[in-house]
């Protein structure tokens, strides 16, 4: 799951919990402190619903995660030509995030949960800039409700799987004739994750998961005229910006000993499937050398429990560009190759509870936009941040 992950910044960024495009991993759990490493091996806490609903088999009878988020960073536009114009600067804007876990064992065998949650989504506000008719501010925002079973075949190996629905709001503000003009919809869409989880030895334990992709359908006119060339229609791939590709993770976790575990990852997602989401002009891709490729997911992470009550946490993570090329992605999805720096503790609070902080940084690889060509320019070095606290109560 890729930057875990997604999957979309408003109109720019197609999803992302997990994790290229902006598909985010982050979802107010411990997996953030990690930066994901492990996460469909590690089952330590009831968001195993996301990463692998199989790991429930290794929860206690009930069991609570809860989650509070927040995430802001620098996602600066700067146009090639300001002579008499004004750049957008940083369209960024602080972004609220929660997440809820459930489950529960029903016999020795088979367990249940549920979670809420999002993964992708944010609030951007380009201002008051040359290209307002193409767009000034945008919102999206999903939250998925994810029931979830998993069955025990033996003591060493475990399946389980989601049926996920996903609810996803847009609203999309341009200037129009003077005037801002607001468009918004909403839509439900389905999707599914299957998951297996090997116990390989007493020490080392393996997890796979598999998520199918998730498309919605707004219903938002994407058309625009522009001042300067008002003969000239210009559509904004909205369509392209509000899928999630189907991913699959697989994870290792090795307890080292009572101190020390170590853990990482290997992803991929099928990013090509969706062609090269450009903007067009009378219905045609400006430029169709700037498409999109599949990407990939690595991550390597450390848990270190000095005492009963402390575990602290540190991980480093690589998902590499969905963009053939860099010198020319599309206005509404600049991405590039990520890394993520992650750390965080969780304390034992009593034998039932314990409270985990965690912060995450994640740095983007400069893109540069070609088309329009009225409106080209850089997202240079962009950035994210992520800090959350989580609890979890087991009863």
């Amino acid at each position: 799951m890729k930057k875990p992950m997604l999957i979309c910044l408003g109109l720019f960024f197609s999803q992302t919990i997990h994790a290229s495009a902006l598909y985010f991993y982050e979802i107010g759990t411990e997996d953030t402190a990690l930066a994901g490493a492990g996460q469909a091996a590690r089952a330590q806490d009831a968001s195993t619903i996301v990463t692998n609903p199989a790991g429930m088999t290794r929860l206690p009878e009930h069991m609570f995660t809860g989650g509070l988020q927040a995430m802001n960073g620098d996602v600066s536009y700067s146009l090639e030509d300001e002579t008499g114009r004004k750049s957008p600067g940083n369209i960024m804007q602080l972004f609220p995030n929660a997440s809820a876990f459930y489950t529960q064992k029903i016999n020795d065998d088979l367990y249940a949960g549920i979670g809420l949650y999002g993964n992708y989504g944010l609030s951007i506000d380009f201002g008051n800039w040359q290209g307002e008719r193409l767009i000034k501010k945008s919102t999206m925002v999903a939250m998925t409700l994810s029931p979830s079973v998993a069955y025990k075949l033996n003591d060493r190996l475990s399946v389980g799987g989601s049926v996920n629905a996903n609810y996803g709001f847009l609203s999309l503000t341009r200037n129009v004739g003077e005037n801002d003009e607001k468009q918004q919809d909403h839509d439900w869409a389905m999707s599914y994750r299957l998951g297996l989880l090997m116990e390989l030895t007493d020490q080392t334990r393996a997890g796979i998961t598999w998520t199918s992709q998730t498309k919605y359908n707004f219903d938002i006119d994407g058309k625009v005229r522009l001042p300067n060339l008002p003969n000239v229609e210009y559509d904004l791939p909205i369509s392209a910006q509000v899928r999630a590709p189907q991913q699959i993770m697989l994870s290792l976790v090795h307890d080292i000993n009572k101190q020390w575990s170590v853990m990482g990852d290997l992803g991929w997602q099928d990013w090509s499937q969706f062609g090269a989401p450009q903007i067009t002009v009378s219905s045609r891709d400006l430029d169709k050398n700037s498409r999109l490729k599949d990407s990939w997911h690595t991550a390597l992470g450390a848990q270190f429990r000095p005492t009963e009550q402390w575990r602290l946490n540190a991980g480093v993570a690589f998902d590499s560009t969905v963009y053939d090329s860099q010198s020319d992605v599309a206005l509404t999805l600049p991405t590039g190759d990520e890394w993520r720096f992650a750390t965080g503790a969780q304390y034992q609070i009593t034998q039932q509870s314990n409270i985990g902080v965690a912060a995450s940084y994640l740095h983007m690889q400069s893109s540069h936009v070609q088309s329009p060509a009225l409106y080209k320019g850089s997202y240079d070095d962009p950035y994210f941040w992520f800090v959350n606290v989580n609890y979890s109560y087991q009863f």
